[in-house]
């Protein structure tokens, strides 16, 4: 199954989850107000039996203005917002950068793709780890870097949660990604402090690099 097929099938169940949800506040705050569904239905222009339908999140295409309205009726106001929850899904560019990087390190690394942070139920992942003996190096691909501060972040918890302790942030090499490093070296040269030169040489030879880096691909 593709990585987009299951971020759908992820979707889709976390939508009927939040149907059910909603249903059954409903319900349990118009009982809790001593409301009929007849006189909610009424209010909102919707049948009993719709209603009924509803509160068991048997329809699947109810507008949130729709649950909004309802909520509102029995004295509950709708709040909806998205949270982290997994690695987006990679366009082609992504992968033609992860292709490049591969070809630059050569044969003396084993590569696994989409590599899991955690156990069960954590949907964070690599981009990628390269493997030679003992060593483990967790790669994030970049084709565009935005937020550096946001990323490292999000690296410091991966690696955190996966015993991860080498990182490579590659992006592709362009003007405005040159620039983004350039504006972040206060916040890369920390952590992200081995010079590309370094890095390349040492993983084409199968060799740790001696830290993390930022590699222009």
């Amino acid at each position: 199954m593709s990585t987009s097929q299951r971020a759908i099938d992820r979707g889709r169940e976390r939508g009927r989850r939040v149907r059910l949800e909603l249903g059954r506040e409903i319900r349990d705050a118009r009982r809790a107000a001593g409301l009929s569904q007849k006189v909610i239905a009424r209010a909102t222009g919707i049948h009993p039996s719709t209603l009924g339908r509803i509160d068991r999140a048997e329809l699947g295409h109810v507008s949130l203005e729709r649950y909004a309205e309802l909520l509102a009726l029995v004295g509950l106001e709708l709040a909806a917002r998205g949270y982290p929850a997994g690695p987006p899904i990679r366009d082609a560019g992504h992968v033609v950068l992860l292709t490049r990087c591969r070809a630059r390190v050569g044969d003396a690394w084993r590569w696994l793709t989409e590599v899991p942070v955690g156990g069960p139920g954590d949907l964070r992942a690599w981009d990628a780890v390269i493997v030679r003996r003992t060593v483990r190096i967790g790669i994030e691909a970049e084709t565009r870097l935005g937020d550096v501060q946001a990323l490292l972040r999000r690296i410091e918890l991966k690696c955190r949660d996966s015993g991860i302790g080498r990182v490579l942030i590659i992006a592709s090499d362009t003007r405005a990604n040159r620039a983004a490093v350039v504006a972040a070296a206060a916040l890369l040269g920390g952590s992200f402090f081995v010079s590309p030169s370094v890095t390349w040489a040492a993983l084409r030879a199968g060799r740790d690099p001696g830290g993390n880096a930022v590699l222009l691909v």
